[in-house]
Parts: structure tokens; C-alpha cells; sequence
């Protein structure tokens, strides 16, 4: 059963959003690899929100039961995330296509096309992430139904430009389809300022982590809880010869062996003992494995801390109820104020 608040404002604004995703609430929860499984997407859901599980590189049999799982969980809609560039994405694809899952995310890279209009065709949705404003023209032409415009405050691997310039960039110019906004959202505060500019609702992840519903190592969780800020920190690339996208997470001995890493392809590019490609592949096959190994295993040491700035927002486990209880409190709030500090 959804969370229940008493909301006046909040449900106007972000009404295009809900009855997009078919949800009370336009709260969307990130697909966070080794995260976003079915019991903190079911959680987020049930509360309300819009869960979205992570596809990663997962085998499709294990999507397809990991979908099976969500769906004895909760009744109400959730979605599924595919990285374009990952190895399994067309069998993903394919099999996702044979389950009843209605809005599909396309992540990594810009989607084919082809992709997009196999998607429609089988009666689904296609949410897309854009980093600038042609590309989404352009997928908007290719059909996609909604957008999500992720900054660079977010976790993971991220973009160049901040969330709050992606919103005045795009906010006033995207009006026919949904658009959420991500990265470095932590409080309905600040759900609330995006909706004024016109956001249709908002994708939140790493408020989540600490979720009691989630299953991430509670050494995971306690690393964000202890976090600041400042401690979510990008990757830096060293040299473009191997071009670097960058990765926010946590600072740990991780981060300085990925640099290593870095350092030592980079001399044996020099050398010719591996090509460009070869050393991309291996930089990312670091991350997988580390991320693995923090999320999994609670090596929060050497694994990989992905988390946004908004870990600042991340001080104790909680419920996801509770969760969605101070996001749409401090959203209603922040409305509250705007419209009747105006009649005065």
C-alpha cells in the first residue's frame, strides 16, 4: 500500500509523471548495478514511487527471474534498465520483451533506432537519458516517451555538466513528453524546485542505499551513512589516449588503485602491449568487479563506492517509507510556502 501524506500541491505538479509511470507518487528510484534488485524496487514501489531494476550485464534467464521475483512482491508498475553497451544487452532485450514490463530504460549509450521503435512496437514505453538538448530532439523524433536528465553530482558513472544547468536547459524547451531529473537529489525540497522549473518528477538513488529494504552489506551502507559531500569524488582520466568516462564514488584505496591501473595501461599503450580498446574494457571490467565486491561482499575498502553528493543526505538506515515520508513532506512543504507566501 502507498505511502499515505497529506498532499495538496504536489500531486499537480508532477501529474504529467505520475500518470506516465501509472504511480502515486513521481519518485523514481535509479537502477543502481548489484543494488536495485527486486526487493528494494518492490519496497519503492509499493510505497508509491517507481522502482527501477538494474539489468547490468546480467545473464537475461536471471533478468527475467529477477523480474518474476519483483512481480510476487508488489502488484503495482516498476520498470526495467538496460545498458545499450553491455554484452547482454540484445538477449536482455529480447527476453525483457517477452515479460509484461511496460517502460524500458535505455542507459549507457545513445539507443538505436531500431531499438527504440522494437520497443514501441511491442506496445511498450522507452524512457532514454539525454545529455544534451539535440540528442533529445532527435530520440523524440525516434519515438522515445520520456526523458531522464542526469547531472554530474549523480554516482556512477557520470557527465560533464551539473543537474541544475541540464534543467534550465532543458526544462523550458521539452514540453511534450516527461521529463525526471537525477543526480544530486537528496531532500523534497529540492524534488520540489525541479518540479517548479518544470521536471515531471524526480530519480533518486543513492538516498535509497541505506534502505532497510535494500540488500547491499550493511559495511556498504555504513560507509554512506558516514559520508559527506565532499567524499563522492570522480575519477580523473590521466591522459585521453584511453578516454575516461568518469566515475562518482566514495574515495578508498579503490580509487587509488584505479588509478594505478590507469597509470600502468597507459604505459603499456605507449609501448603497444595492449590497444585503446583493449584498456577501456579493462578499466571498466575494474569497476564491475569492484563494485561487486563493496555492494556483495563489504569490501568497502577496495570495492567500489559509488554514491552521488546527496550522500550528505544519507545519515541513518531507514525504511523506504520513512524515506518517502520526509521526501514528499519537504516537497508539500516547499510548496506550501511558495503559494501561500504569495497571498500574502
Amino acid at each position: 500500500m502507498a505511502v499515505q501524506v497529506k498532499l495538496k500541491y504536489l500531486p499537480e505538479y508532477w501529474k504529467k509523471g505520475t500518470e506516465f509511470l501509472g504511480v502515486r507518487y513521481a519518485i523514481l528510484c535509479g537502477a543502481m548495478t548489484w543494488v536495485s534488485e527486486s526487493s528494494l524496487v518492490s519496497a519503492v514501489s509499493n510505497a508509491g514511487g517507481f522502482g527501477v531494476l538494474a539489468g547490468g550485464n546480467m545473464p537475461p534467464d536471471l533478468l527475467v527471474e529477477e523480474i518474476k521475483k519483483t512481480k510476487s512482491k508488489t502488484d503495482l508498475p516498476f520498470g526495467v534498465n538496460l545498458i545499450t553497451i553491455a554484452p547482454n544487452f540484445r538477449p536482455q532485450l529480447e527476453a525483457v520483451l517477452d515479460t509484461d514490463v511496460e517502460i524500458i530504460f535505455f542507459a549507457g549509450s545513445i539507443p538505436s533506432g531500431a531499438d527504440i521503435k522494437k520497443v514501441k512496437s511491442a506496445g511498450r514505453k522507452v524512457v532514454c537519458f539525454s545529455p544534451i538538448i539535440s540528442l533529445a530532439k532527435r530520440l523524440l523524433r525516434q519515438g522515445v516517451d520520456a526523458l531522464v536528465i542526469e547531472g554530474n553530482e549523480a554516482g556512477g558513472h557520470i557527465g560533464p555538466v551539473a543537474t541544475s544547468v541540464l534543467a534550465q536547459e532543458f526544462l523550458p524547451v521539452i514540453k511534450d513528453v516527461p521529463v525526471f531529473v537525477a543526480g544530486g537529489i537528496g531532500t523534497g525540497e529540492m524534488i520540489a524546485s525541479y518540479l517548479i522549473m518544470g521536471a515531471s518528477g524526480a530519480q533518486l538513488g543513492t538516498r535509497f542505499v541505506a534502505a532497510k529494504e535494500c540488500v547491499a552489506h550493511p559495511r556498504f551502507k555504513e560507509a554512506f551513512i558516514r559520508a559527506s559531500a565532499r567524499d563522492a569524488m570522480p575519477t580523473a582520466q590521466f591522459d585521453p589516449a584511453i578516454p575516461v568516462i568518469p566515475v562518482r564514488a566514495i574515495v578508498n584505496e579503490g580509487t587509488k588503485e584505479f588509478n594505478s591501473l590507469q597509470l600502468e595501461l597507459l604505459a603499456k599503450l605507449k609501448k603497444g602491449e595492449v590497444t585503446r580498446e583493449e584498456a577501456q574494457i579493462k578499466l571498466e571490467e575494474f569497476w564491475v568487479g569492484a563494485l561487486r565486491r563493496a555492494v556483495v561482499e563489504g569490501d568497502i575498502e577496495r570495492g567500489s563506492l559509488m554514491a552521488g553528493q546527496s550522500v550528505a543526505f544519507v545519515t541513518k538506515e531507514q525504511t523506504v517509507e520513512e524515506i518517502f515520508v520526509e521526501l514528499l513532506e519537504g516537497a508539500e512543504r516547499k510548496l506550501r510556502e511558495i503559494h501561500e507566501g504569495s497571498k500574502r
